[in-house]
This record gives structure tokens, C-alpha cells and sequence, in this order.
């Protein structure tokens, strides 16, 4: 009933006096309301998207409700219909332009349909579209030489999955048929994928289902903001060493974090945490996982990896979303001397390594050098962290600003001392915000913070944008 209930409501706001005609102006109509000035200007944009002719938003949510899962749900009152996307920006139905502040969850890098990756996908396609690993293709090896010439250390071997989740198991697996081992250490408020093994890294109840879930320790999560011992990464690295000596025998399988956690809230480890943490899970035997599915492929600025910010080198690195910039491919690269476990029974992947994918793939990564989007990630990333600080002075419902390049989180409380999550004013927030032309995600345990992860030519100009519609959105409230 409650389905059906929003269905209808969907369809009359639908219809309702005032919706935008098809007129696929470029820029976004402005929003205005009677208590506040008029929404802020978009950067103006050389791209104007052919018309659409398909479904409209109301018969697509009809027949998602009907055809597809009940789990899946989505942002907005009012859901949106997506059908184009250019570099930074995306458009709807009505041609109606927005800013992309989300990117897809941390996945479109290079920019939406950017011509080098679409071009290099077209090309592999006209070619061939699938084959199989059991024969010989370049597009793989050249990707994953690629890929490899961007790691630190020993980590040159790489093997393809399909998708974050894919890479985790893998690496999971890998982690204990090395080891001998069965337990694993991960971290509370960590989020590493929604299969077998995955679901039991992963740490917030919100992602679990009650299945069994087994050998794997939960530390405490070294949480600058939240945390028992604020930045002081040696003090929480403590309860991973309690756990080896209390929890396990003495041995373990690996550990698996995130360098910053992306669906936990965009939250930053203590500095000092990692080096800690590795040096005690190596010397209990394991081997040590940096899933970074959402915090690496430039993403960060400073570094290419997230990892690297730390100072430490995996045994294992996990990777997805950016690599592919919205193509469907994950990847583990670990060492020649680990991957060889994988030599002991027959493990294949159908769609791991595919040749349009890891065309696109390896094409990604040639845009991000061309453009330096690492760079200006750094650069523009730096920008906006600094204007959001600046907001959070104007308003007390921002408590937290955090992460680094292109992974930014908002925190939003209704009280700081008792940093009390503003979990119905982010919803709010973001509906203004759509309204005025920016898309952006949301995230953390409570659902209270703001993902920032937008594709990483964003500029400056799309900063002060974005800035000034969260500001007007804000005052909303």
C-alpha cells in the first residue's frame, strides 16, 4: 500500500501545473521562492543534448515497481530521469541540465561519454565484443600492464572481475588460501560489497542480512570525528592487536580497510593507523587488502592510490568503479608470489577481463594522464574543501567537513555538541538542491552526510555553483 500510495503521488507531481515542457534548454531553469533570492546561475556549457523521445519518468517508476526488485530504491521525492550525460553534467527528460556532484558513486572519473573512452569502447565493439580468456586478446593485457605500471612494490599481477564486490571476494579468498587462515580483521563503519564473504567484512548492520557470516573480526574504527581517541591512529591500531591475541589464534588471514570509507560517511583514517595496523597483521601472518573501489584511481589528488597517502604498500589492492568510469570491471593486483594460489584449483571468471571493458579501461587511464585530472583533482578538490569549510561557519548544521580530492563528506547534525545526525534535513537539502540544478550523494551509518564525488574535471566554477545552491538550500531549512 505504501508503494502504491507513492506511485500515485509520483504520477501527480508528475503532471502537476508547472513542469517543465520539453523545451532541452542547456542550462537548468531557475528555482524561486517568495522567502529567498532566485537560484544561483550554472556555469554555462557547450553542450546541448538531442531531444528524447522515449518513456517518460512516471511509466519508467510503473514499471520498475512492478518488474524490477523491491530493494532497490532511490534519491528524491520525485525520482529523476536520467537520459543524457555530458563530462560533469547529466540532463533529463526535459533536457533540463544538472550538475553532477556524485558521479555515479565515486565511478565516472574522466566525465560522462568522454570521446576517447566512448571511442575506444565503440572501437573494441566493431572488433569483438566477447571471446574468453582461454584466447589470446590484447585489450587485456594491455589494461592490466597498465594498471600495473601504476602500483608501488611487487604489485604487478593482475586478475579481472566484474565489480567491486567481485574484487573483495577474490581478495578475501586469496588472503586465506595464502595464509593457511580463516580469520579476517576489517573495520566498523567499513562497507566492502553484498556477497558471501563481503557482507561479513562489511561493518554497519544496514548492509547485512541474517546469513551466515563467519570468521571475521570487527576493530574499532579509527574515526577522527566520531572515534573514542580522535586522531590517534596508534590507539585505535590497539584494538586490532587485542583482537589477534584474544580473538584468533595468534594467526590471521589479512586484514581489509578502506583508505577512506566512502559508504561509511567519506571517513578518513587516523593518521598513523595503517603502517600500525599492517606491521601487526604481517607479523600474525597475514596479508594485508586495500580495497579501493571508491578512494583510488586518482580520485584523492594527492595520490593516485588512497593507500599511498598513508605510507604503507598492500599485499592486495582491490579496485572497481573509476577504473572503468561507469563500465562494469573490478580488478585484484597483488604480487607473483601470492597469485599463484589461484594456480591451485581451476578459477575463471566469464566476463572478467572482457575486451570492451578493459578497452575502456585501459582508455581511462590514458584520459587521466592527457588531462592531469589527477592534478586538478588535487587542485579544484582542495578549492571546494576550503569554500565548504567556510560554509560550515555560516551554518551550524554543519559539523564535518572531511576527505580529500574528489572524496568529500558533508556532516550534518542538528546539535553539535552531542553530534546528533540531521537525518530528515539532509533529505530536504538535497531535494532543494536538485531543484536548483546540483545532484549530490548522501551516505554514513545515520544517513546524515553529504558524498561529494563528482567526475574529476569538475572546475572551479562548477565549485562556486555547487557552494552557492548547497548555501541557498541550506537557508531553507
Amino acid at each position: 500500500m505504501q508503494r502504491l500510495a507513492f506511485s500515485r503521488r509520483l504520477l501527480q507531481a508528475a503532471v502537476a501545473p508547472g513542469r517543465a515542457q520539453s523545451s532541452l534548454s542547456a542550462a537548468a531553469a531557475p528555482v524561486t521562492d517568495n522567502a529567498f533570492a532566485p537560484a544561483p546561475k550554472m556555469p554555462p556549457f557547450d553542450y546541448t543534448p538531442p531531444p528524447y523521445e522515449g518513456p517518460r519518468a512516471e511509466e519508467i517508476f510503473r514499471k520498475r515497481t512492478e518488474f524490477l526488485s523491491p530493494s532497490l530504491f532511490h534519491f528524491y521525492e520525485r525520482p529523476l530521469n536520467i537520459v543524457d550525460g555530458k563530462m560533469q553534467y547529466l540532463f533529463d527528460e526535459d533536457g533540463r541540465r544538472y550538475l553532477d556532484a556524485f558521479g555515479g558513486i565515486a565511478t565516472v572519473c574522466c566525465g560522462h561519454c568522454h570521446p576517447d573512452v566512448v571511442e575506444a569502447i565503440v572501437n573494441q565493439a566493431k572488433r569483438i565484443q566477447h571471446s574468453t580468456v582461454l584466447y589470446l586478446n590484447h585489450a587485456i593485457a594491455d589494461f592490466a600492464e597498465a594498471l600495473a605500471s601504476k602500483m608501488p612494490g611487487d604489485l604487478k599481477v593482475v586478475f579481472f572481475t566484474n565489480s567491486g564486490t567481485e574484487a573483495n571476494e577474490l581478495a578475501l579468498m586469496i588472503a586465506r588460501l595464502y595464509t593457511g587462515c580463516h580469520d579476517i580483521i576489517s573495520l566498523r563503519n567499513g562497507y566492502h560489497g553484498n556477497a558471501a564473504g563481503t557482507m561479513g567484512a562489511t561493518a554497519q548492520c544496514n548492509w547485512k542480512f541474517n546469513v551466515v557470516q563467519t570468521g571475521v573480526h570487527h576493530a574499532l574504527n579509527p574515526d577522527p570525528y566520531r572515534g573514542a581517541f580522535g586522531s590517534d591512529g596508534e590507539k585505535y591500531a590497539r584494538d586490532v592487536q587485542e583482537i589477534i591475541d584474544f580473538g584468533t589464534t595468534g594467526r590471521v588471514a589479512g586484514f581489509i580497510s578502506e583508505a577512506i570509507q566512502g559508504v561509511g560517511g567519506i571517513v578518513e583514517l587516523a593518521p598513523g593507523y595503517l603502517p600500525a595496523v599492517y606491521s601487526m597483521v604481517r607479523k600474525a601472518g597475514g596479508l594485508c587488502i586495500a580495497d579501493e573501489v571508491q578512494a583510488g584511481v586518482a580520485r584523492t589528488g594527492s595520490h593516485f592510490w588512497g593507500f599511498e597517502s598513508h605510507g604503507v604498500i598492500p599485499d592486495i589492492v582491490t579496485m572497481a568503479k573509476g577504473i572503468g568510469n561507469g563500465i562494469p570491471i573490478g580488478a585484484v593486483v597483488t604480487t607473483p608470489e601470492i597469485a599463484q594460489v589461484l594456480t591451485r584449483r581451476n578459477y575463471f571468471n566469464t566476463f572478467g577481463g572482457n575486451p570492451v571493458s578493459t578497452a575502456g579501461g585501459h582508455a581511462v587511464l590514458k584520459v587521466l594522464e592527457k588531462e592531469k585530472l589527477q592534478e586538478n583533482a588535487f587542485v579544484v578538490g582542495s578549492y571546494l574543501k576550503e569554500r565548504l569549510n567556510k560554509l560550515k561557519e555560516k551554518h551550524d548544521i554543519i559539523d564535518d567537513v572531511r576527505g580529500k580530492g574528489f572524496l568529500l563528506g558533508v556532516e550534518l547534525v542538528t546539535d553539535r555538541q552531542k553530534k546528533t545526525p540531521a537525518k530528515a534535513e539532509i533529505g530536504h537539502v538535497m531535494n532543494h538542491m536538485k531543484d536548483m540544478g546540483v545532484l549530490v550523494g548522501k551516505g554514513g551509518f545515520y544517513g546524515n552526510v553529504f558524498r561529494v564525488t563528482p567526475p574529476l574535471c569538475f572546475t572551479k566554477e562548477d565549485s562556486d555553483f555547487f557552494i552557492e545552491v548547497m548555501d541557498v538550500a541550506l537557508s531553507k531549512l
